[in-house]
This record gives C-alpha cells, sequence and structure tokens, in this order.
C-alpha cells in the first residue's frame, strides 16, 4: 500500500502542582508517514500520547500532556520540493483569530 504523508494538529496542555498554576497550551504540528488516516492516526498517538514531565525554575513540577488531536490530513503538496504548502484551514472569524495568534502583530 502506498505510504502518503499526513500532518496531525495536537494540542498539549500543561498542568503542575502549583496551587495558582494556569495551564498553558501549545498547539504543534507533525508530520507522519502512512498508508491510510487511521494508520496516522494511531502514529500520532503513539508519538504524543505519553506525558512528559520536568521541575522549572521555581521547583514545580510540569507535566504537559495531549488534550486533543485536532486535525489529521494529508498533506496538501506531498512533494515536499523547496517550498510546499502543507497544511490549511479555513475560517469566518478574523477577530477571534487575531485574539487567539499572538504573531498577527507584525513580530515572529
Amino acid at each position: 500500500m502506498q505510504q502518503n504523508f499526513y500532518i496531525a494538529v495536537l494540542l498539549y496542555e500543561s498542568a503542575a502542582d502549583a496551587q495558582d498554576y494556569q495551564p498553558l497550551y501549545e498547539e504543534c504540528f507533525i508530520l507522519v508517514k502512512a498508508a491510510t488516516r487511521e494508520e496516522a492516526e494511531k502514529q500520532a498517538i503513539a508519538y504524543a500520547g505519553q506525558p512528559y514531565s520536568y521541575t522549572n525554575e521555581y521547583g514545580e513540577k510540569i507535566t504537559w500532556s495531549l488534550k486533543r488531536i485536532v486535525d489529521i490530513n494529508k498533506v496538501l503538496d506531498d512533494q515536499l520540493n523547496g517550498v510546499s504548502e502543507l497544511y490549511a484551514r479555513h475560517f469566518r472569524n478574523y477577530a477571534a483569530y487575531r485574539l487567539f495568534e499572538p504573531h498577527l502583530d507584525g513580530s515572529l
């Protein structure tokens, strides 16, 4: 069976043992090579499914864990030559997107 490239969009959530800790979230895009979408999902879960912990500079244990697989789709251009479009999503509420996306202020 032919292997394809898929992009998996993963959402991680942090937790800590500190009483006043506010969770931080991370959106991560991974490239998965698989024969089917179902196989790509299994690989994404295997990659992201185990929580990761460390002690921060304040001595607090921080644990990152997979909150959700947001999306899995074939890459848009699987040739991966020079510049390739990998993933796209569409939305209607630009104001909500601006609130979410910090890089829209012009800084990278």
